[in-house]
């Protein structure tokens, strides 16, 4: 059996044969991972990965989006007492009015039933809401 390679380097070479960073780490492949991308491996991003850098799409500013609130005639049940002791439900020409702009609610939704006839104030309401408004004999005020 013939001197192994190494035996052949030892005291002679710092290297071995392999150069001056084939040895360690990841030298040979010229870092690891996407190191490089934009230096040594850079014909490579551009050929294989050319949109690996920079941004896509923007963010649209917070104080541009704003989230619509709604309520159900299942909660305006359960709250008409508050409603009324807070001012929200009026009696204007003869009709109750529940005036949801004040309270700040941009829609009304169908879910649950309508108590008691109501004209109901509000910037914008389901069909099916407003189908059930009309079946008690109240309206929707848009505004």
């Amino acid at each position: 059996m013939g001197r192994k390679r190494t035996h052949k380097f030892r005291g002679r070479s710092r290297t071995h044969g392999r150069g001056k960073k084939a040895g360690r780490g990841a030298g040979l492949r010229g870092g690891r991972g996407n190191a490089g991308l934009h230096k040594h491996k850079y014909i490579y991003t551009v050929k294989y990965i050319p949109n690996h850098f920079g941004r896509r799409g923007f963010k649209r500013p917070q104080k541009v989006i704003k989230e619509k609130k709604s309520i159900n005639f299942m909660e305006i049940n359960e709250r008409l007492e508050e409603f009324k002791e807070k001012g929200y439900l009026k009696k204007e020409n003869g009709e109750k009015v529940l005036d949801l702009n004040v309270m700040n609610i941009d829609k009304l939704l169908s879910k649950g039933e309508l108590k008691e006839k109501l004209s109901i104030r509000v910037k914008e309401a389901s069909r099916g809401a407003q189908e059930k408004v009309e079946k008690m004999g109240g309206r929707i005020i848009f505004n």
